[in-house]
């Protein structure tokens, strides 16, 4: 017998006995409290016939045990197991929005089911920032920059089961399409890093420009790309080979990226120059350039970081930053559609799973701003932790 068989065959003589005893002593506190048959009660005798000549031997009569308890004896078992498998299937389906701060060291997790509500505040290691979910949602990685690991939470128990190590100060991070390997941005080592999650370990250092920020990962996996805070610029990344094949010049301090869902464009905001490139990624060159400029404000306020995009690719959102608005934009015409006033310092930013409702993370004003898609008006603040980075929702 193999040793998992063993194992396998003593944790279930172990469930058997607790089963048992568990069954006795529900059988002797409902029967003391109902009625029914007690073992102190006398069973009722009968005589066994027998043939002609031989002696009647008296036995017991089997009592018959209440409907109710034989449901109990054999139902509560049934019932735990399923209430333990169904544990682990609670990460499912949510629809929680988590909050990183950068000051609080926390993640909020915020239930719209119950009007907004935040349910429960997971306590990071310090400054979290970008977070992913990993294995069909049932696992949140948050980058936390100060300490220089990613955080693992477990979303059924939203608690901080596990920590990888990276380099220093990991701020956004991206994973390879078999989730497998991470791809860490490491500012003060100019350098994408690429990590084993199995092992823990960073197989190779791939060198960039001065402070790369942002990481996305073509749909096949095959590219990566990163920003370059100081060069201004986007390297395009072999992931097989793990060098950079091409530099694309684009505007001052990109930082974040969306793909867009045709595959066909990579957008970059760019912060200081207060613009989003829009690359074509067959011949790695910026194509178009957007510009905003929200009502009561100049175009030297806006500083683009957060975005994202409908799944369909009908609307790509953006958010302003010292702006304090989120804007609509048509990726075919590349006009913005609408402006909508949010919190100060808009960031992060991120759709509801039906695209009803955009939630934006507000870093300065510390507060999340909910945002109906349809009327485009916030129509919620939810008071959050000091300095909101990121956000992401279940779905």
């Amino acid at each position: 017998m193999s040793n998992t068989i063993a194992q396998e065959y003593t944790c279930l003589m172990c469930w058997r006995k607790w089963a048992q005893a568990a069954d006795h002593l529900i059988y002797q506190m409902l029967t003391a409290m109902f009625g029914g048959v007690s073992q102190r009660e006398p069973r009722p005798r009968r005589a066994r016939h027998l043939s002609p000549g031989r002696t009647p031997v008296i036995v017991r009569a089997r009592a018959k045990r209440p409907k109710w308890l034989l449901f109990l004896m054999f139902g509560t078992p049934v019932l735990t197991i399923g209430l333990v498998l169904s544990a682990g299937a609670e990460a499912k389906g949510t629809g929680y929005v988590f909050v990183s701060h950068e000051k609080t060291n926390n993640v909020a997790v915020i239930d719209p089911k119950q009007d907004y509500k935040i349910i429960k505040w997971i306590q990071t290691s310090r400054r979290p920032r970008d977070m992913k979910f990993r294995d069909s949602r049932r696992l949140l990685y948050v980058a936390c920059g100060d300490d220089d690991v990613i955080d693992v939470i477990d979303v059924a128990t939203l608690s901080v089961v596990d920590h990888i190590p990276t380099g220093p100060s990991p701020e956004m991070f991206e994973l390879s399409r078999d989730e497998r390997t991470l791809y860490v941005s490491n500012e003060e080592a100019s350098a994408v890093q690429e990590i084993s999650i199995a092992d823990k370990t960073i197989v190779r250092e791939i060198a960039t420009g001065a402070e790369p920020e942002g990481i996305a990962v073509s749909a096949d996996g095959k590219t990566i790309y990163a920003t370059s805070e100081v060069t201004d610029m986007v390297h395009v990344i072999d992931a097989v080979a793990g060098v950079v094949t091409d530099n694309i010049v684009v505007g001052t301090r990109p930082r974040r990226f969306i793909l867009l869902p045709n595959g066909k464009e990579l957008w970059v905001s760019n912060e200081l120059s207060g613009q989003v490139s829009v690359i074509d990624r067959a011949t790695n060159q910026v194509s178009a350039t957007l510009d905003f400029v929200p009502p009561g404000f100049r175009q030297v306020d806006v500083t683009p970081v957060g975005m994202t995009v409908t799944k369909d690719g009908s609307s790509a959102i953006i958010a302003l930053g010292r702006a304090n608005h989120v804007a609509f934009v048509d990726p075919i015409s590349r006009k913005v559609k609408s402006y909508v006033l949010v919190g100060s310092r808009a960031w992060g930013v991120a759709l509801s799973p039906d695209e009803s409702t955009l939630y934006v993370a507000n870093g300065l004003s510390d507060d999340l701003s909910i945002v109906d898609t349809t009327t485009r008006k916030a129509f919620r603040t939810v008071s959050v932790g000091r300095v909101p980075h990121s956000v992401l929702v279940d779905d």
